[in-house]
């Protein structure tokens, strides 16, 4: 008899877990390396060595503790990227405070619930950011803050708010003024926040994110310093960063990708943090990797494809560019293959997992083929567990037999916060976090994705994974990125349409991309209906 090997492997183990908590981790690194840049914030002209930024934080963590946030108080974050979204992220650390990463895309429905779910008593808000009035919003959501003096809000949509605190040189009604705040800091030293450091537990909840919440409402995701701290740092391990490494971070502080991947990689390797923008625009991304000598860049494929489709994209020097990471969505080869010449990428690696997973569970390898990268999403990360499960009897499937991807280790979440029916859904008793994704597993444990559950589609009788779609038709030339869905049909129940983004200049036909599918996929995987946008 022969026994087909399991869909199951474990991650290295040896390399170290750190064992202490982030605002530990950003005091190692000012001690070990004082005076190397730590941040740099390009649109707003700030730039903090690694000792400045460790004795901003600090005072800002003082300035934090006179308005009475402790240890396990929520602090909600509203804004997109800036040197002071960071400084928050690592003094809200330092005295066990919990940040709750609010999206900046959020409108007054959505803030309201994510304050009240969390709990949160403190919220820092940019003021404004385009046509994302924040102050407006909190002002509508709260209108008892005009009579409110700061530190003593009371209103009645979100009841636990005491607090906010706005970014802005003017002052408002019933808000702190965040660099009046920040003075206050001033006033005490670092003993006092060293002391509290001193008796924070590695293992403390320390940051809320949300997820999008497409199955009913966001739910937050509880991560520990333990979680995230050592994500970022195996992260890091595995690009190979050191303190000569200066990362150019597009990508947002909200989600784990920037605040994990990008923030806590650098600083747990005394690399460089390097904000192009408040958000994410191709040129200026360009721009500063040559200005700044970046080393690495992030994104998702769709951002490296704006910039490698930039008109003047041959004028900017990115010899200095060696790897970065591509995640969020299959990467298209061609696209990774000019990612790593044109943009001198040569050891790009794609990564993947979710925000319950702190977030990285697997990742391709520097030495991995650009095949490797393409068509996978690597190995398994240092001290995980993973495995594929039959989704309808919870066994272990032989490898190279798709079934639904399960994650076990030090990076699993605590809980959905104030959700325990949906922690218990997402989280077995034995502790393997079901994913929902569907995927495969080959023989050296290189695991590709095929699917969703929930987004799988059965027309027919036929069960249909879109991404398999959308990875066939990303090979069209006139292609630049695609998105498949299934739609209501009487006949068969559900039918394919195909959303196609096609590049500048191009323009094509349904019956162009049908002549394009057939005899290439099943004829059943042809979408029915298209929309092209340009």
């Amino acid at each position: 008899m022969t026994v087909k090997k399991a869909s199951y492997d474990f991650g290295p183990t040896d390399v170290q877990l750190l064992y202490m908590t982030v605002g530990e981790a950003l005091e190692r690194a000012a001690e070990q390396y004082p005076d190397h840049e730590a941040l740099v914030s390009r649109h707003q002209d700030r730039r903090f060595t690694y000792r400045e930024f460790n004795e901003i934080t600090t005072q800002l963590a003082n300035a934090l503790l006179e308005l009475g946030i402790k240890r396990g108080d929520k602090v909600g974050m509203w804004s997109p990227n800036n040197w002071e979204w960071v400084a928050v992220q690592f003094a809200t650390a330092k005295i066990g405070a919990v940040l709750v990463n609010i999206n900046p895309a959020y409108r007054t429905h959505e803030l309201q619930y994510a304050l009240n779910q969390s709990e949160t008593t403190t919220l820092i808000l940019l003021e404004e950011f385009k046509s994302s009035k924040y102050k407006e919003m909190v002002q509508e959501l709260c209108p008892e803050i005009h009579d409110s003096e700061p530190g003593h809000i009371q209103c009645a949509k979100i009841p636990k708010l005491r607090n906010v605190i706005l970014i802005s040189e003017n002052d408002t009604p019933g808000m702190f003024n965040f660099y009046k705040v920040l003075e206050e800091g001033k006033k005490h030293d670092a003993s006092r926040v060293h002391e509290i450091m001193a008796h924070l537990d590695p293992d403390d909840d320390i940051n809320i994110q949300y997820t999008s919440g497409t199955t009913g409402f966001p739910k937050g995701v509880t991560l520990t310093h333990f979680n995230i701290l050592n994500n970022g740092y195996h992260v890091g391990q595995i690009m190979k960063f050191t303190d000569k490494d200066r990362l150019c971070i597009p990508v947002p502080f909200y989600h784990c990708f920037g605040m994990v991947m990008s923030n806590l990689t650098c600083v747990t390797h005394g690399a460089t943090m390097v904000i192009p923008g408040p958000i994410f625009k191709p040129d200026e991304v360009l721009q500063t990797v040559q200005d700044e000598k970046c080393t690495a860049l992030h994104g998702v494929p769709t951002m490296f494809i704006a910039e490698l489709n930039l008109p003047s994209f041959s004028e900017y020097n990115l010899e200095h560019l060696r790897t970065g990471i591509m995640a969020g969505a299959p990467c298209p080869i061609d696209t990774m293959q000019d990612v790593m010449e044109k943009m001198h990428m040569t050891d790009v690696c794609i990564a993947y997992g979710q925000t319950e997973a702190s977030p990285v569970t697997t990742m391709t390898r520097i030495e991995d083929s650009v095949e490797r990268r393409v068509s996978t999403v690597g190995q398994v990360m240092p001290w995980q567990e993973l495995k594929i499960i039959d989704p309808d009897t919870g066994e272990t499937v032989p490898r190279g037999v798709q079934g639904e991807i399960c994650f076990r280790g030090y990076n699993i979440m605590n809980r959905y916060y104030n959700n325990p029916e949906a922690t218990a859904e997402a989280i077995d008793s034995r502790r393997w976090l079901h994913s929902g994704d569907i995927g495969v597993m080959d023989d050296e444990g290189y695991v590709k994705i095929t699917g969703r559950i929930k987004e799988m589609v059965i027309r027919g009788g036929e069960n249909i994974y879109p991404r398999e779609i959308e990875e066939f038709l990303k090979t069209n030339d006139k292609i630049m990125d695609v998105y498949v869905i299934g739609v209501p049909d009487i006949k068969y129940g559900e039918e394919l349409m195909a959303w196609v983004i096609l590049k500048e200049g191009e323009s094509a036909t349904e019956d162009e991309m049908r002549a394009f599918c057939k005899g290439k996929i099943t004829h059943f995987k042809i979408p029915r209906y298209w929309k092209f946008l340009r």
